[in-house]
């Protein structure tokens, strides 16, 4: 079931409808003057209400708009009920987001230029609709001569093997080219020594693959429908309540979380969304190759239509999505956003083993996804809420690890071979989480915990004990933290204000996955246009204006915008409005099993309450009825987690 428009049901922070779309990219057309076609639709996104506790059902919309002639970025606020603009500001000597158009744009420029097909040619390739052109954010590495304050892109080129066939199996090598995009023209082309496209067809559709012949379907069956209800964009699950949203920039954003206790909501967070992505390649060749994902592309519009029983399964609601092309005409993607429950194994479980009783409970948990391509990579975004009180997210990244042909008997140095004469680059994916937080509604702190051995002695004379030592982090710089396992150090979210029903504030700890550091130069591009990546933490004050880690606008900024700057203001963070950052980073070094197509990796992390609640919330969780989740009624309730 897919999301139906119903205006009684809106609110201000529900995704703009279509017809919003266009009615903002409407008003917001008259604000530049006389520039025409010259001026083209960034994004178009729901203007949200400010944080302050005050509800505001009006509806507004922020537009993007960039002027290639003038070389100026407006930002312009738009009045949905009265169809007015409330405010525009010109935005000089940045570049905004590239567009889907831009996108295709580059690869038609590419290929229509005589330089490159020379290049083509020498490499015995005749068909030039088989080469697959990637743009690539062009970044700021201080070279006038290349850069000269236009907007640029970078280019990487493959050829498929034929109409349809795997583009990444056979990159071009050798090949470097920088375009104007607001102009489609190739300023700047190198074209080196070849090296033969591998004989590698990196085939992996189904029907050119050889499939499995003894795997049997799995149904998942709800006949009395899922636990969950929907209302427009809110969701009710289980004591769990919660807002779906989407942004163009973002794609799927979380709003309003709270949980049902005692006859109460208690608010958990404001706001949860996946702010930036960086992707840093190791390859000094492919220096340039560290797109920002979200800040530089839109990973909104790059959003999954997603399909029953493959992407998601069981009884699922869909929301549909919408952005505006550069022209202004919503984009409306179906089913862009994923909504079911899930079995989550085994709960909580005890056995007196005097009495022989058993209590065993099964666990669910509700599930909140959306899935978008990027180039070579897929990365689904997902959220879970559990009955036990926690919120955890994953990433997971999939889709074709980006390639480079190598010559017979030439062993990568900054990649592994994945198939014959055929190399994945090193690379890794970081991604920055934002948090704004309200625990039961009120200020928060931030308590850092660490482990710490006791000294052996006549107090610990067998060197067994130790105990946990916390500190608050006081202000903007201190909160710059990294994981540190030697001390098992961990960050708990409090709520000074309330106290649980042993004294201690409440809270929620965040708990990390798998994580590690970037590996690029201290000082580099890369680390200073992406400086989130520097610390796995970070805390500041909440400003309205202070929403993307790396900048409004990083495409080709030289660096040191977002969270760098905005905590120089070294801000006080005990008992204040507080949004959470947090980094995390998968390292990828390719395999042969990579190849063709990567299976899932999941990089995630979890809020778990930390005396949030008084006992456990998932005391109350129903044993499993005999036979539920069994195809054999005489099953009865099983442990298998």
């Amino acid at each position: 079931m897919a999301t139906s428009h119903d205006p009684r049901l809106v609110s201000a922070l529900d995704p703009l409808t279509p017809d919003e779309i266009r009615r903002a990219a409407a008003v917001a057309a008259t604000v530049p003057d006389g520039a025409g076609d010259a001026v083209r639709v960034v994004s178009v996104s729901v203007g949200e209400p400010a944080r302050d506790g005050h509800e505001d059902d009006r509806r507004f919309a922020e537009v993007v708009l960039h002027d290639r002639d003038a070389a100026v970025t407006h930002e312009i606020r738009v009045d949905l009920q009265a169809d007015a603009v409330l405010h525009a500001v010109e935005v000089p000597g940045v570049q905004p987001q590239m567009t889907t158009e831009e996108f295709l744009a580059v690869e038609q420029a590419v290929r229509a230029a005589p330089a490159f097909r020379r290049a083509l040619a020498r490499r015995g390739i005749d068909d030039p609709t088989l080469v697959d052109v990637d743009p690539v954010s062009a970044g700021a590495y201080g070279r006038p001569e290349e850069e000269g304050g236009r907007r640029l892109a970078r280019v990487l080129a493959y050829v498929r093997p034929e109409p349809g066939g795997n583009a990444y199996a056979r990159p071009l090598e050798g090949v470097f080219g920088l375009v104007d995009v607001d102009h489609g023209e190739l300023v700047h082309f190198e074209d080196r020594d070849p090296v033969p496209l591998p004989a590698e067809r990196g085939e992996y559709r189904a029907d050119r693959t050889a499939l499995r012949t003894d795997v049997r379907p799995i149904h998942i069956s709800q006949p009395e429908g899922p636990s969950f209800t929907v209302h427009g964009h809110e969701v009710r699950w289980q004591k769990w309540r919660l807002r779906v949203g989407f942004s163009t920039r973002e794609g799927l954003v979380l709003h309003r979380i709270g949980y049902e206790d005692g006859g109460r909501l208690r608010p958990i967070l404001h706001r949860a969304s996946y702010a930036e992505m960086v992707v840093p390649y190791a390859d000094p060749d492919r220096f340039y190759q560290t797109p920002l994902d979200i800040g530089e592309f839109n990973i909104g519009t790059m959003t999954n239509a997603l399909t029953l029983g493959c992407d998601c399964l069981g009884v699922i609601h869909y929301f549909d999505a919408a952005y505006s092309d550069s022209h202004g005409e919503p984009v409306v993607v179906p089913n862009a956003i994923c909504l079911h429950e899930e079995d989550d194994g085994l709960l909580w479980k005890h056995t007196d083993f005097r009495t022989g009783q058993v209590e065993v409970r099964r666990g669910r948990r509700l599930v909140v996804s959306s899935i978008v391509t990027v180039g070579n990579y897929e990365y689904g975004f997902f959220w879970y809420f559990h009955q036990d009180g926690a919120i955890s997210s994953e990433v997971k990244a999939t889709g074709i690890v980006a390639t480079q042909a190598v010559a017979d008997g030439v062993t990568p140095t900054y990649g592994k071979l994945v198939a014959p004469n055929l190399s994945g680059i090193h690379h890794q994916h970081v991604f920055c989480v934002r948090l704004d937080f309200a625990l039961d509604g009120g200020r928060s702190s931030v308590l850092e915990t660490e482990t710490v051995p006791a000294p052996v002695g006549p107090d610990n004379p067998h060197g067994n004990a130790w105990t946990t030592v916390s500190r608050p982090l006081r202000s903007e710089l201190e909160a710059r933290r990294d994981i540190d396992i030697t001390t098992a150090r961990g960050w708990t979210v409090v709520n000074p204000d309330v106290r649980n029903a042993v004294g201690q504030p409440v809270g929620y700890r965040l708990v990390t996955g798998e994580n590690t550091v970037p590996f690029s130069a201290p000082g580099s591009s890369a680390r200073r246009r992406a400086a989130f990546m520097d610390h796995h933490l970070w805390v500041t004050r909440h400003d309205p204006a202070e929403r993307y880690p790396a900048g409004e606008y990083p495409y080709q900024h030289p660096g040191g915008d977002g969270l760098p700057r905005w905590v120089q203001a070294d801000r006080p963070l005990e008992r204040e409005d507080l949004v959470v950052w947090y980094t995390m980073n998968h390292h990828h070094v390719p395999r042969p099993e990579d190849w063709p197509v990567m299976p899932v990796a999941r990089l995630g992390f979890m809020l778990k309450p930390w005396g949030f609640f008084d006992r456990s919330p998932a005391l109350d969780v129903p044993p499993t009825s005999p036979g539920e989740g069994s195809s054999r009624a005489d099953h009865g309730c099983c442990d298998a987690a």
